[in-house]
């Protein structure tokens, strides 16, 4: 026998949290990739790190993920499968992103790690309830 799904509040709640920061952490990634591309000298790392890009390479990362951030969290918004299953995907990349991010900027990293695993969990655990 197949029980009835029934979603609630606080389940759409979530996801409307994901879908928001979502949206949110596009415009810090935008804003982090646009800094970087027109004053590479802002960011200055500071140890040997296995990942060494230049500040515009970076920049060019992180605004590239900004885009596609905002548009799964506007996605999201509107109930749309493909923007829960863009927004799971880019949250493990940007969570891999700012791990490499830490020498850079590394309150941010860390901001943008734990924003991401948040993001990660709202969208598999209660994706589907703001469709309903």
């Amino acid at each position: 026998m197949q029980q009835m799904y029934k979603s609630s509040g606080w389940a759409i709640g979530w996801t409307a949290f994901a879908a928001m920061t979502m949206i949110m952490m596009g415009f810090w990634w935008l804003t982090t990739g646009l800094v970087a591309i027109l004053e590479p000298a802002f960011y200055v790392s500071t140890v040997d790190w296995v990942f060494k890009f230049d500040a515009s390479t970076w920049g060019w990362t992180h605004l590239l993920t900004g885009i596609v951030f905002l548009a799964a969290g506007y996605g999201l918004f509107k109930g749309a499968v493909w923007a829960r299953t863009i927004g799971v995907i880019m949250a493990i990349v940007a969570g891999l992103l700012a791990f490499a991010w830490l020498p850079w900027y590394p309150v941010w990293g860390a901001i943008k790690i734990a924003i991401s695993v948040l993001v990660i969990w709202a969208l598999t655990v209660h994706g589907r309830d703001i469709t309903a």
